[in-house]
């Protein structure tokens, strides 16, 4: 049976993670909420399973993956599952606990780079707090964005099996889940990207790799792949980029 990913069907988002680690394993999936109402898709399908229509589990928020009687909900715990389940997990368990805790670092970064555009609420709109995310987004330019990227590039220097990867020695979904924050901080601050990835050249070669991966590069040029959009958390506004 084809795993049912739950999440918002015009922003790549956090369900984008999901998707990565899927497409990379091979492993058939079902994108619900952008399958029509009559094959038991769309947002109403998603909304109503929050709701609790399927039963005394259901999850916070999207994205959620159901595999039968199982759900799992929370980016990297889907991202965790999938990976050791279909071959994207390091072997070893010291390691797969530590691609854990890097999958939920990543987490962190994705938060703190969406609220440099919503510092104040989610519910209020952009143009609302905009002089505080101008503040918000000079900090994470300035020291977050540096921070987090020298700490990949350190896991990369000193992995022991010099293997070019985040930890282990093959591709696993912690490195993906770095590829794919890569590209939306790229989307959202450009100019700052291209002033400062030279100070990361383990981290940008991994990118690089992880890009030209069969699999992922087939579902890159894809219609399945969403593009980076100002309604997701990814969004471009060039007053926050220090333009």
């Amino acid at each position: 049976m084809a795993y049912d990913l739950y999440y918002w069907p015009t922003i790549p988002g956090r369900g984008e993670y999901v998707r990565l680690v899927l497409e990379t394993a091979e492993v058939p999936y079902r994108d619900l909420a952008r399958l029509p109402d009559s094959e038991g898709g769309g947002i109403g399908a998603m909304m109503a399973f929050m709701a609790g229509g399927r039963g005394h589990r259901f999850p916070f928020a999207p994205p959620f993956l159901v595999d039968g009687d199982l759900l799992i909900s929370q980016t990297a715990e889907i991202c965790a599952v999938l990976g050791e389940r279909h071959g994207l997990a390091p072997k070893s368990e010291a390691d797969r606990l530590f691609a854990r805790s890097i999958a939920l670092s990543t987490a962190d970064f994705v938060s703190e780079a969406h609220d440099t555009h919503h510092p104040i609420g989610v519910g209020d709109y952009y143009e609302d707090q905009k002089n505080e995310a101008k503040r918000r987004a000079a900090r994470f330019r300035d020291e977050r964005m540096p921070k987090y990227l020298g700490w990949y590039e350190r896991l990369l220097a000193t992995n022991p099996a010099g293997s070019g990867h985040l930890v282990g020695v093959h591709l696993s979904y912690a490195d993906l889940g770095l590829f794919q924050t890569l590209a939306g901080v790229a989307y959202a601050f450009p100019r700052r990207m291209a002033d400062i990835v030279g100070d990361y050249p383990k981290t940008e070669a991994l990118a690089a790799r992880v890009a030209e991966h069969p699999a992922v590069a087939a579902y890159l040029a894809s219609e399945r792949r969403i593009a980076f959009n100002e309604d997701g958390i990814f969004r471009h506004y060039p007053e926050l980029d220090g333009a």
